[in-house]
């Protein structure tokens, strides 16, 4: 053996060669892929020449030469396949949600911590160099007393009545869609940045079509395309969160604001080599340049000022923080199952407070 990690992906669509793709960048060991759909995990092996390829994930995740397991599958599924791969003691990278339920979430964090392993969930906003530079200026108090934190998340792949996905279907996505599928990227990322909780949030959910039309004709949609959140934290602070995945035009916008008594940061994903610091007496906007970040965001920019960093470089430094941590490393920032638990218990509290409409707690982690 040569050190490097024995990796297998579970789940061969969109998010499997995301995470194929980062596998690779840190230099680890591909061994295989398993999807049920052979001809696409086939496909998938080629592409990232992967060493085999099976249609049986339990068979791929218990093998003995396998020491790290990415799941890469449907949400319903992440409880039972994150359970065989913690089992034999394996590190495991799970897609959020980690699980479709608080109860479920938190069973897995709790194993995770008793078998000893690396587990990890990939909120890989965290890892954009802009980010980690507000997080650190708040960090450094340069914001003062922070008030309000607000911002939005939108798509629009599901805008039309006709557009479907196994999302929408809460058997296979779980209860809450857009919040639970883009709702806890925003919150992950304003409570990574801004170091407070929410404690409290008030939501509206709306569902813009009570039916879609799928493959077999109309079905019933019982999840919602968009919502709002207003919310309070443990610092005190105020905010709100617009959310949407039907808002024509929006392919992946989200930003946030956190406003403070002596500085604002805003990061928005359409503008991600930027951030706009607002001050009473002048507002600047910062360039990503390596040379300028503080030391807790240079190292996440990887590439030289002028050359833009995106998705994949957050993905690929997510999985290489994760690998390092493998190895014994302590990175500042890396997004674990007790985070993954954290989002359950938020969108848990989402929809209660919708199904109330009134105000409701958000469990504490």
């Amino acid at each position: 053996m040569d050190g490097r990690a024995r990796v297998a992906i579970v789940g061969a669509g969109f998010m499997g060669g995301v995470h194929s793709n980062a596998v690779r960048a840190s230099g680890e060991v591909l061994v295989g892929v398993a999807d049920s759909n052979l001809e696409q995990a086939t496909a998938l092996q080629i592409r990232a020449q992967a060493e085999r390829v099976t249609a049986s994930a339990t068979a791929l995740i218990e093998a003995p030469d396998i020491d790290t397991v990415h799941v890469c599958t449907p949400n319903a599924t992440h409880f039972g396949l994150v359970q065989a791969a913690l089992r034999p003691g394996k590190h495991v990278v799970c897609e959020k949600p980690l699980a479709t339920t608080a109860a479920e979430a938190a069973q897995l964090e709790d194993l995770a911590r008793e078998a000893g392993v690396v587990a990890a969930v990939p909120f890989v906003y965290r890892f954009y160099p802009m980010v980690r530079e507000a997080r650190e200026r708040v960090r450094r108090g340069e914001a003062g007393r922070l008030s309000v934190l607000h911002g939005s998340y939108l798509q629009d792949w599901l805008a039309w009545e006709s557009d479907d996905n196994w999302r929408v279907d809460p058997a296979q996505g779980g209860r809450s869609r857009a919040f639970g599928d883009i709702g806890v990227h925003w919150v992950d990322l304003v409570e990574f940045a801004s170091g407070q909780r929410l404690v409290r949030v008030n939501a509206r959910l709306l569902t813009l079509y009570p039916q879609r039309q799928g493959p077999h004709g109309l079905f019933d949609v019982h999840t919602e395309d968009a919502a709002t959140v207003n919310f309070e934290t443990d610092g005190g602070a105020i905010g709100s969160v617009v959310l949407s995945q039907a808002a024509a035009g929006r392919k992946n916008r989200f930003s946030f604001s956190i406003d403070g008594t002596e500085a604002s940061f805003v990061f928005d994903h359409d503008r991600p080599e930027q951030l706009w610091v607002g001050g009473r007496a002048a507002s600047q906007v910062l360039v990503r340049s390596p040379e300028d970040l503080s030391p807790a965001a240079a190292p996440y920019a990887t590439v030289p000022a002028g050359h833009p960093q995106g998705y994949q470089d957050c993905f690929n430094a997510f999985v290489a923080d994760f690998y390092r941590a493998v190895r014994g490393g302590t990175p500042d920032g890396l997004p674990r199952f007790a985070d993954g638990r954290r989002a359950a218990q938020v969108t848990e509290a989402v929809l209660a407070s919708a199904e109330s409409r009134s105000w409701a707690e958000v469990a504490p982690t």
